[in-house]
């Protein structure tokens, strides 16, 4: 899942390092909305801005998991 989560955001978010330790520094607003929309969209699940959290967005691995605890 990681790779694909990757791939989806790779070329949506070319500036951004997704492979970043700290990933929620990196975003914009319309970064995280975009993550968010894209994610919900692919995995058929449902993202609010309750999930928008640093530790969800800390990094490729943490939003991976807030992925599967949704699913």
């Amino acid at each position: 899942m990681r790779e694909e989560i990757i791939g989806l955001l790779d070329d949506l978010l070319p500036l951004v390092d997704l492979e970043s330790d700290f990933l929620f520094g990196e975003l914009s607003s319309l970064d995280i909305t975009t993550i968010m929309m894209v994610l919900s969209e692919h995995y058929n699940i449902t993202l609010s801005h309750e999930d928008v959290t640093p530790r969800n967005f800390r990094n490729i691995d943490s939003i991976v998991e807030m992925v599967q605890n949704k699913r």
